[in-house]
């Protein structure tokens, strides 16, 4: 019997809440609870970051640093620990987790930390068919400034699989929302884009759900096999800065990218 797929809430002051998948997609142009705008003003900065399991020294103080100023942090292989969510919650109003699989002692999982709370949390888990570990994403929704409803993507995709079938499957529910979805997109993570058949997936499915891919002049991205894992997709939205963090506190560099949330970029 699979295990039910949800998400683990942390906000200050409060008891960590189970979310579970909504019942219909995000309403579009329907009433929605009202909420504060992720940011308050027109730039938007995201930090996306594979953690590993915060296994090496330093990652908190990447985070302080890089992350203090973001609005939006997405990370992947993020465990539960009480150190990261102290972090969490000092610093973001919310923080979602969709536990992917169970360590010793805490879960691990992609993690949406957000200086607005959503209106919208969907998480999502695929099993990885040779390890039969699962991996997980989250979709979450957060008011802008200009009324506009921004949709969040933070995925960690399987790794471990022959072909693309299940790298396909896993991206699926994802498009379904995206194209359900009329209003800006920021879809980021560790997309484990390791072979031609898998970059070929991605680059499909982006173009098919009109999504651009943010573009690194200095590009220290984490590589396997030569191709880059870690990717940050948009749409309707403006690229002001991108770049990537070098550091060891993680098998992965960080990507800190800053939006202008005010109106679309033109093609």
């Amino acid at each position: 019997m699979r295990k039910k797929t949800y998400a683990m809430r942390y906000v200050a002051g409060q008891p960590a809440e189970r979310i579970f998948p909504p019942s219909a997609m995000l309403p579009v142009g329907q009433a929605l609870p009202p909420g504060a705008p992720i940011t308050p003003g027109v730039t938007l900065r995201v930090l996306v970051w594979n953690i590993f399991k915060q296994q090496r020294a330093d990652w908190l103080s990447v985070l302080q640093t890089f992350g203090k100023d973001a609005q939006l942090v997405l990370l992947q292989e993020a465990q539960t620990t009480p150190e990261l969510v102290r972090f969490a919650t000092s610093n973001y109003l919310a923080a979602d987790q969709v536990p992917a699989f169970v360590l010793p002692q805490h879960p691990s999982g992609v993690m949406t930390l957000a200086a607005a709370h959503p209106v919208y949390c969907c998480p999502l888990r695929e099993r990885e068919p040779l390890l039969r570990l699962a991996k997980s994403a989250l979709i979450t929704a957060y008011p802008l400034p200009d009324g506009r409803m921004l949709m969040v993507v933070n995925i960690h995709a399987v790794n471990f699989s022959l072909g693309i079938d299940v790298y396909s499957k896993q991206l699926g529910p994802i498009g379904e929302q995206l194209a359900h979805h009329n209003g800006p997109v920021i879809m980021a993570g560790d997309f484990n884009a390791w072979s031609r058949q898998r970059m070929n997936a991605l680059y499909r499915f982006a173009r098919d759900m009109g999504l651009r891919e943010v573009r690194f002049t200095d590009d220290h991205r984490r590589k396997a096999f030569g191709r880059p894992l870690d990717f940050v997709f948009y749409r309707e939205l403006q690229v002001t800065e991108a770049s990537v963090l070098v550091t060891r506190a993680s098998d992965h560099n960080p990507l800190l990218v800053e939006f202008a949330s005010s109106g679309s970029e033109t093609p």
